[in-house]
């Protein structure tokens, strides 16, 4: 039966141990310890870190050498068979005492200490060559970091440049370190405050003396770095004096200039970024639904517009009030209507001539009837050209009553019966001459 391979071992990940200029075990006993307690101990920076055992990342303890004063070889109380392996450190609140293995050990140990806040390699101590090479590198090591750890109020600026920042940002800070003027390595600190509504600019000069810098003022006072000295400001002002830090504003959108169209002029541009939509987060259930896409129908462009229809056939004819005029012969259109004239339809009525008078027969002794004369004729017409047109759908008895006294109203009874009489008269000689 075969057996299941188990899945190779994989080693636990170690995490990087802090890098320390010198480390080793040290027995350490503060001022409210009963007895020593051994740590592993390591120096970095101006810091020292203990920690419970050499494979520990974190440290339980630390230590800050700011206010360092000095390092002093004594024996504990009672036992003076062994004072090589005792130092104390003498910081300005406090004293530690330290115990070490050996001789070896304890010259390290005060070396590294002196080497990080003096920022020199001490000389006076029993160092081989191969310490004193281990005490340089730290001390480069130690001022590379120290240039990085400028204040944030150290501006690289003139004297005039820094007095005039802090009249100008009043809410930034009130007090400021700039290079100083006579080109040394140390600094100076520019401060300004209102007093009665008047300015009162100060400017102070700071000293480098070795790894100190001293602020040079009637009574000096040293200080392990530049941010031990504006701290001192601070402190020694009461919190009036506030360190500079200029804000930087940037901007989220990119603009540019561009040139306009129409008068030519200069214009700044800052579009909005686009809006990508993506896959958000769902709504929540009692805030509002989201809607469903709608598909936007295009809008036809001019060129694709559909043709208009004709314009002889699309018009639309206006009834107006005016009174039509009536003519005999022919229809007149008023002047301000542009319409074509429909025709009218005439009336199919004929006009009934006179009856002439009744004669006898020629075999009875009378005469015939004669033909109408040219003169009758042109009076029948006239009568059927007068005669307006019967309307659509009068065709009951009322309507034929009004057409016909219609007709008998347009009948020229003067004319006409002067006009028989003559007939008559004329008729009545051509009889006789027969």
């Amino acid at each position: 039966m075969a057996l299941a391979l188990s899945p190779p071992r994989v080693p636990k990940p170690k995490s990087a141990l802090p890098l320390h200029y010198y480390e080793s075990f040290l027995e350490k006993k503060g001022p409210r310890d009963r007895d020593y307690k051994k740590f592993w101990a390591g120096l970095q920076g101006l810091t020292l870190y203990f920690y419970n055992s050499n494979r520990d990342t974190k440290h339980v303890e630390k230590l800050d050498l700011g206010g360092f004063v000095k390092l002093t070889d004594e024996a504990p109380w009672g036992n003076s068979h062994d004072p090589s392996t005792h130092f104390c450190l003498v910081l300005r609140n406090q004293e530690i005492k330290f115990k070490v293995e050996s001789l070896e050990s304890r010259e390290m140990w005060k070396g590294f200490i002196l080497t990080v806040v003096e920022l020199r390699v001490p000389s006076n101590l029993t160092l081989l060559p191969g310490h004193l090479y281990m005490m340089s590198e730290a001390l480069a090591k130690e001022e590379a970091r120290r240039v990085l750890e400028m204040p944030s109020c150290f501006l690289k600026v003139s004297r005039l440049e820094a007095q005039l920042l802090l009249e100008r940002y009043p809410e930034c800070g009130n007090l400021l370190l700039r290079p100083s003027g006579d080109g040394t390595d140390g600094v100076s600190v520019t401060t300004l405050q209102t007093l009665s509504g008047t300015p009162m600019v100060r400017h102070y000069k700071v000293k480098r003396e070795g790894a100190k810098y001293v602020i040079d003022v009637e009574e000096p006072f040293s200080c392990t770095s530049l941010e031990a000295v504006v701290n001192y400001f601070v402190s020694y002002s009461n919190k009036a004096l506030v360190p500079f830090l200029l804000d930087e504003d940037y901007d989220k959108v990119i603009g540019f200039v561009e040139a306009d169209k129409e008068n030519g002029e200069s214009v700044w541009v800052a579009p909005s970024a686009p809006s990508t939509s993506g896959p958000g987060p769902a709504p929540p259930k009692g805030g509002p639904k989201q809607l469903p896409p709608t598909s936007i129908t295009p809008v036809p462009s001019l060129d694709k517009l559909p043709p208009l229809p004709d314009q002889d056939n699309n018009y639309v004819i206006p009834i107006g009030d005016t009174p039509a005029a009536s003519y005999m012969n022919e229809d007149v259109p008023s002047p301000s209507q542009l319409v074509v004239p429909k025709p009218r339809r005439l009336v199919k009525l004929q006009a009934k001539l006179p009856k002439p008078p009744t004669v006898p027969k020629s075999g009875m002794g009378g005469v015939p009837p004669p033909s109408p004369s040219p003169v009758q004729l042109r009076v029948g017409l006239s009568l059927h050209l007068s005669v307006p047109a019967e309307p659509k759908g009068l065709n009951s008895g009322p309507a034929k009553k009004l057409a016909a006294s219609s007709a008998q109203a347009f009948s020229p009874t003067t004319g006409l019966a002067d006009v028989t009489a003559e007939l008559e008269e004329k008729l009545q000689k051509r009889r006789a001459l027969e």
